[in-house]
């Protein structure tokens, strides 16, 4: 550029255009949002927003006590991205052992044992009702995704018993196509919840 004298520093420019000094910044780590990591950030964006979609508003009760400015749905987010996200495969996946779908400190119940048979899915629990803020009208909520799409889902009181059953009527249910099982606690007045568990099949 004639009668210019350009110098370089740090992140910005320096030259002398007319007789005046001018100062230019220049664009350091420009984001391409076509690269392949922001297409995986996309997708793993729209990953979690379909399961939380897919759980049929249950989740809106696993985040009772939660930062006062983010619903339910952006502290499931910020809970779950990228924590819950498997990049070691071609696409990004949901880890759903990793998943949270609920989130406090009112004691949960231990899941023993889920068995699948003829007649759907049976969950064998400790009710932890001697558990310090554990009451029998609690409420547990079970959900079964299944990888068709369907969603099955139950709440039922922890009880007063030391042990307890849980029955989702699901025939001709098979293992193989249960994409996955949470269980988790809310108080009946549903202002505390447990944190969620993730249940595998025995």
């Amino acid at each position: 550029m004639t009668g210019q004298m350009r110098k370089s520093m740090a992140n910005f420019n320096t030259y002398v255009h007319r007789g005046q000094n001018v100062v230019s910044s220049k664009a350091f780590n420009r984001k391409d949002k076509n690269s392949e990591s922001q297409k995986a950030q996309r997708a793993s964006f729209k990953l979690m927003g379909d399961v939380w979609a897919s759980m049929g508003g249950y989740a809106e009760g696993g985040f009772p006590i939660r930062p006062e400015k983010l619903s339910a749905y952006n502290y499931f987010m910020t809970l779950n991205l990228p924590n819950a996200i498997d990049n070691s495969g071609d696409a990004p996946a949901i880890n759903f052992k990793l998943l949270q779908v609920a989130k406090g400190t009112c004691p949960v119940v231990n899941v023993n044992s889920a068995i699948v048979n003829e007649t759907g899915l049976t969950l064998s629990c400790t009710t932890n009702i001697d558990f310090p803020y554990a009451a029998a009208d609690d409420l547990v909520t079970v959900l079964v995704k299944c990888k068709t799409g369907a969603l099955y889902a139950i709440r039922e009181p922890r009880g007063s018993e030391v042990t307890c059953s849980y029955q989702l009527p699901m025939p001709n249910l098979a293992q193989e196509n249960i994409e996955f099982i949470y269980a988790f606690v809310t108080t009946a007045d549903g202002k505390k919840a447990s944190n969620s568990m993730y249940v595998e099949v025995s």
